[in-house]
């Protein structure tokens, strides 16, 4: 794909779950130096899901760029290298850095190692509640429902989301 004509609005999920006031604020610092000024998200402590473990800080951050996604998503893993991240360990499991690219403005494509809008948005509280806090009247692009709407759907099944105060981010 070629970049887009212009800068299009682009949402990030930030998690970790070791050491995790570091991780979370060493991923905004890098998203910020790379991209610009960014909105985040308030951070919300959640329990693990998938396996047994510490519980994580989660958040969404959202900028805009002209880059293309690919350069998008590969600063993304830059970042979570950056931080320790390791990919050889099972898919669920601690993570020192955790970053996906939810949403590349309007796109959707299913292609491998990236998927946009990714499906957790649909899926997980702590990835739908900071993002629908970010930006409300967002239509998510398959769902046809503002990222409020979703959120108010899902929020009432979900644990709640544990407010947490980091400053300065």
């Amino acid at each position: 794909m070629t970049a887009p004509a212009g800068p299009v609005a682009v949402y990030v999920s930030v998690g970790s779950n070791v050491d995790r006031e570091r991780h979370v604020r060493a991923a905004v610092r890098g998203l910020r130096r790379r991209f610009g000024p960014c909105r985040v998200s308030a951070v919300y402590e959640t329990e693990a899901v998938g396996f047994a473990g510490d519980p994580f800080y989660n958040l969404a951050v959202g900028f805009r760029t002209a880059e293309p996604p690919e350069a998008v998503a590969a600063c993304l893993r830059e970042l979570e290298a950056a931080a320790g991240r390791r990919r050889d360990g099972p898919r669920f499991g601690p993570r020192t850095l955790d970053l996906d690219l939810l949403l590349y403005g309007a796109e959707v494509r299913a292609g491998p190692g990236l998927r946009l809008p990714r499906p957790e948005i649909l899926e997980q509280a702590f990835v739908l509640g900071p993002l629908a806090e970010l930006d409300p009247e967002l239509v998510h692009p398959t769902a046809g429902r503002t990222l409020g709407e979703l959120w108010a759907a899902m929020r009432p099944r979900v644990p709640a989301l544990r407010p947490v105060r980091l400053e300065g981010l």
